[in-house]
């Protein structure tokens, strides 16, 4: 597994795809509106996304999180790292950006490399 992550509109996905030869159809584009596993491609892109998705249906993410890391050894996963900035007022949002931290930490873990990238310059973390 490779984990790419950093924060909103750095260009992951833009460098996933050049770096890894990936097309549109290699792709599966999570929505904060669909808690199903991402399955079925290549990369899994905005992966916070399916996270919200997970807090929001009030399903275990740390479960779901470990399934899907068994399920997707070969997978590139890109996400957004909420981390920064003012803490949410809201309980919701504060509970999918700790959801996300947990995750994150679980993805580097389980994956062969990790990079972050930033003002679209990638670094290698592992």
């Amino acid at each position: 597994m490779i984990l790419i992550f950093g924060g909103a509109y750095q260009g992951k996905l833009a460098y996933a795809k050049d770096r890894f030869g990936l097309s549109g159809e290699d792709v599966y584009m999570c929505s904060e509106d669909d808690a199903r596993m991402p399955a079925g491609k290549t990369a899994v892109n905005e992966i916070d996304k399916w996270i919200l998705a997970l807090v929001k249906a009030g399903i275990g993410v740390d479960e779901r999180m470990q399934l899907f890391i068994q399920s997707s050894r070969s997978a590139i996963v890109i996400s957004n790292d909420i981390s920064c900035g003012v803490v949410p007022a809201d309980s919701l949002l504060r509970e999918w950006r700790e959801a996300v931290g947990r995750s994150l930490a679980e993805l580097s873990r389980a994956s062969d490399e990790t990079v972050r990238l930033f003002c679209g310059i990638p670094t290698r973390i592992k």
